[in-house]
């Protein structure tokens, strides 16, 4: 039997995240018949809550028993027609944005769709002006939607949401705008109407504070017409069936009943805090773990991935030297300060290492988070500069 270690493990990956108590105990709950009309009560509080953090008044909330990837393939599959066998015909056009974009980009291709791609420079954000030349360029208007990746998880960027929002509009681009927020979604606002945005999507897992199993895909009326277009077969992640106000129906079948029970908690958690005390929590939380980042990288073998003003509230991504074995110093982290935070992704893996800092976190477990890394840094040789020094400034001031 494995010796049992005091107290928590500090769980600073990007997705999953801590779950507070109260979710803990909503998942501890028996099922229900589908018929009894608490479920219904739960359901309905969780859509009119997603509905209020995403500042929306008549987007349908559309629940899935799936992951982020299930939501990706719930919107290709409701927005767009298979390419032509040659080739060409409809299209979306993904913004780069680091692995995760390129990742929607490859499934939507696997589900022979055709995909137009601007280029990554590693760090940056979106360029909107590239997103506009693109668009201006499409006079055929085969680009039917725009797929926006908010915070890629890997890379740690965020991009301007409304910046890409205004460039479409300078374009006369008819191209409807799909954002994903599963890394954001309860970091930061999503004004989701004001931003004429008419897809979002998100994930149980990450800010939302409850376990993996929930993809959300809020829809407004241009993207639900756009659908009813389309002439391509689906069922499962089909919208219009799921338009019910039968539970059974909304889940196209027997629905995660006690993920939903916990997501129910876990949003009344944070409209308890205060949705807006909730963002100004991850922003200085964020805030603490670049200070870090700031003191680390003075000894040259660690360095910020994002450059400024595109650095994320959810998750920091940190660039390592060519020689660091990085996932020695998770082990240590891990396994001796009992501090897990995640490596890097995609083409970052083994150049990078990531600490995620959203969700049910506050500045003790921040804190004890940066000192177990910099604690594994030490032990494992990694020069580096003090982190823990510029962390605490920076919560004292945010205080």
């Amino acid at each position: 039997m494995t010796p049992r270690i005091p107290g928590r493990r500090l769980l600073h990956s990007p997705g999953p995240t801590p779950l507070p108590d109260e979710v803990l105990h909503a998942l501890a709950r028996q099922p229900m018949d589908h018929g009894d009309p608490r479920l219904d009560e739960h359901i309905a509080r969780c859509e009119a809550g997603l509905r209020r953090l995403l500042q929306t008044e008549a987007a349908d909330v559309f629940l899935y028993a799936a992951n982020g990837h299930g939501a990706w393939e719930a919107v290709v599959a409701n927005l767009l027609p298979r390419a032509r066998a040659d080739g060409s015909g409809p299209a979306v056009l993904i913004p780069g944005t680091g692995h995760f974009s390129e990742s929607w980009a490859v499934q939507t291709e696997g589900l022979g769709r055709r995909v137009v791609r601007t280029p990554w420079r590693e760090g940056y954000p979106v360029d909107p002006a590239e997103v506009e030349a693109v668009l201006r360029a499409d006079r055929g208007h085969d680009i039917q939607a725009v797929f926006v990746v908010h915070t890629d998880t890997a890379s740690s960027v965020c991009s301007d949401m409304a910046a890409i929002r205004a460039a479409m509009d300078a374009s006369g681009h008819p191209a409807l705008f799909v954002v994903d927020m599963v890394a954001s979604l309860g970091v930061q606002s999503m004004p989701m109407d004001a931003l004429r945005a008419n897809v979002v999507l998100a994930a149980s897992q990450k800010a939302l504070m409850a376990p993996p199993g929930l993809a959300i895909v809020a829809v407004d009326a241009a993207a639900f017409a756009l659908a009813e277009r389309n002439p391509e077969p689906r069922f499962y992640w089909d919208w219009r069936l799921r338009r019910s106000e039968v539970s059974y129906r909304k889940f196209c079948g027997t629905g995660p009943q006690n993920i939903i029970f916990a997501l129910d908690a876990a949003i009344g958690l944070i409209e308890h805090e205060g949705i807006a005390q909730v963002h100004a929590r991850h922003q200085a939380l964020a805030g603490a773990v670049r200070a870090a980042v700031g003191g680390w990288r003075e000894a040259g073998e660690l360095d910020y991935f994002a450059v400024e003003g595109a650095r994320s509230n959810s998750v920091t991504t940190i660039r390592i030297a060519p020689e660091l074995d990085i996932e020695a110093v998770r082990t240590v982290a891990r396994e001796r300060f009992q501090v897990a935070f995640a490596g890097g992704l995609g083409p970052m893996t083994g150049r990078a290492f990531r600490i995620g800092h959203l969700g049910d976190q506050n500045p003790a477990q921040i804190l004890g988070t940066l000192a177990g890394i910099q604690a594994a840094l030490q032990v494992c040789g990694v020069a580096h500069g003090d982190g823990m020094g510029p962390a605490i400034a920076s919560l004292a001031q945010a205080a």
